[in-house]
């Protein structure tokens, strides 16, 4: 894993190289997105160019989860290994993030989110296995629509089993996150959680009580208190160890 985040890393460091050349390029920086990655599980990247379909930088590490030829795979090899119960929800999460972000946001701020969802795939020995997809978008075009983007695709079925069905988009840069949106009940259904909320809920995951939290934040524990209390009830979660958990998977930490 820590050499499958290496390259990863070389990638980000030549696509911001680029940026100077070319203002369609956000400037983000990669430990916004590493810590997403680097506990859940095994994991593969790509880059897709929307203008064609193809793809580039692909990680070796597609041909252990694959056991594609990361030289000569496609993007429909990888749309192939989609559970065929599953495409319904990739195809409606794809249209629905898109309505979301003219509705809600702004399609200016396409690259300030981290687009998350997860779906069965394919495995190399032919089992179907959970994966999280995370997509960054890199470049728009012209007219605001994708460019090119950077796709990270995280096994995580040791994690679960189960598809929620719902998609997140993480905020980078400072934006706001919005979780648990349900495309089967509406977009209208999703928990914002805002730059401060989720600054705490990465800190309930590296282990820090109320105290430490509030020296780390420069605010009084009893602030600290009602955001914790606050973000369980906007995950709906019993728990810090049901938060964490949901965190996970929808790419937050």
């Amino acid at each position: 894993m820590i050499q499958e985040l290496q390259k990863l890393h070389s990638v980000w460091i030549d696509t911001q190289k680029k940026a100077n050349e070319n203002t369609l390029l956000p400037q983000i920086k990669f430990d916004e997105i590493a810590s997403s990655i680097i506990s859940t599980g095994p994991f593969y990247f790509y880059i897709i160019d929307f203008y064609d379909m193809s793809l580039s930088n692909i990680s070796p590490a597609i041909a252990d989860i694959h056991g594609f030829n990361p030289d000569t795979v496609c993007f429909n090899d990888i749309l192939g290994t989609i559970h065929p119960d599953d495409i319904d929800f990739i195809s409606r999460a794809e249209a629905s993030i898109l309505n979301f972000f003219y509705t809600n946001i702004g399609p200016e701020k396409l690259t300030n989110y981290k687009m998350n969802y997860s779906f069965r795939s394919r495995m190399k020995n032919g089992e179907y296995c959970m994966l999280n997809h995370q997509a960054i978008i890199l470049t728009l075009d012209p007219k605001g629509g994708f460019g090119k983007s950077l796709n990270i695709h995280t096994r995580i079925d040791h994690l679960t089993k189960n598809n929620t069905y719902q998609y997140s988009m993480i905020g980078l840069k400072g934006e706001p996150s919005y979780m648990n949106i349900d495309i089967f009940e509406g977009e209208h259904c999703f928990s914002e959680f805002s730059k401060r909320e989720i600054d705490i809920i990465k800190l309930i995951a590296e282990g820090f009580d109320n105290n430490k939290i509030a020296n780390e934040l420069f605010i009084s524990v009893d602030t600290v208190k009602t955001h914790r209390k606050n973000i369980l009830k906007k995950s709906n979660s019993r728990n810090t160890a049901q938060l964490i958990r949901k965190s996970t998977l929808q790419g937050l930490l």
